[in-house]
């Protein structure tokens, strides 16, 4: 059997897999938010929990956690982590030392995006680009099944590129907290979603409400942000030209996105037609943790 973890900015999930691949137990909790050393207690937890539903005895079942950043190849520490409180930390070793046993960690997206390539959505597709959106926006690409981490990386961090095709009132775009301004992060996360409704209808609302409420305020929120999607994953169709893009996170549950966003970016991709597919995820919430219970393989 094997542990997956996926540490995400508002909840920590797990879940023990056997070799076929079948869930043998989960658990989420919610995330403590901005502190570290309590992130690290809470997945010690989660994992003692896991186990102990799934009759694990002893520390020598292999644990992959999918983090809201990457490791750097340069110094062994987290960068790029929107749950900022990891950036800067020894996240695997601290993980491994509370554990008692090696810890494998891999970007959020590409744990999604190599579950939604292997089995899922992007099941036999040639190139597969993941999308996180979510408390974050993050993106991972697979070929042939396969994840492409990049020399650097941050292979598919589309959501620190600007928002592209900005109109004179989205110049120059909120403050990311990665310090620049404008990026797509910043325009087509779930906060940033809720913002934008505030900003229009003076009410507070989650970003996971909008798209129930009957509301021209509500509207014009939803086409903006299509409009913006649509922007931005055009962008990405223009220099990966992938076979699938498969939405995940809390926002990918909005139905109307993948109707209006093809309808959309066709005025902004370089061809005389768009044939690539977006398509929701096939595994739900597990696609993340799934992935991160792969990293063993």
């Amino acid at each position: 059997m094997r542990i997956g973890i996926d540490l995400g900015g508002t909840k920590i999930e797990g879940i023990v897999l056997n070799m076929q691949g079948h869930e043998v137990a989960r658990m989420r909790i919610p995330t403590p938010a901005g502190d570290y050393i309590a992130t690290i207690e809470a997945i010690a937890q989660v994992v003692e929990e896991l186990e102990r539903q799934a009759g694990i005895t002893g520390r020598n079942i292999p644990i992959g956690v999918g983090i809201p950043g990457t490791r750097s190849p340069a110094t062994s520490l987290i960068k790029n982590a929107n749950s900022t409180c990891l950036i800067g930390k020894p996240l695997d070793a601290d993980l491994a030392q509370a554990l008692s046993r090696p810890v494998r960690l891999a970007n959020d997206a590409n744990c999604f995006t190599v579950s939604e390539a292997t089995d899922g959505a992007g099941a036999g597709s040639k190139i597969v680009f993941g999308v996180i959106l979510g408390t974050g926006v993050g993106g991972g690409i697979a070929f042939d099944g396969k994840i492409i981490g990049g020399l650097n990386a941050i292979t598919g961090e589309w959501g620190h590129n600007p928002l592209p095709w900005p109109t004179d009132d989205e110049r120059p775009g909120p403050l990311c907290y990665c310090g620049l301004h404008g990026c797509i992060e910043s325009f087509l996360s779930g906060p940033a979603l809720a913002e934008d409704f505030h900003r229009q209808s003076g009410h507070q609302c989650e970003a996971s409400e909008i798209a129930n409420l009957a509301s021209q305020s509500a509207e014009k929120v939803l086409t903006r942000y299509e409009n913006r999607l649509a922007r931005a994953l055009a962008s990405v169709i223009n220099i990966l030209d992938p076979d699938i893009i498969v939405l995940g996170g809390g926002l990918s549950n909005m139905t109307r996105l993948y109707d209006a966003v093809p309808a959309l970016w066709q005025q902004w991709v370089f061809s005389d037609r768009v044939d690539t597919l977006l398509m929701p995820n096939k595994l739900g919430d597990s696609s993340g943790v799934r992935g991160a219970a792969w990293l063993w393989e």
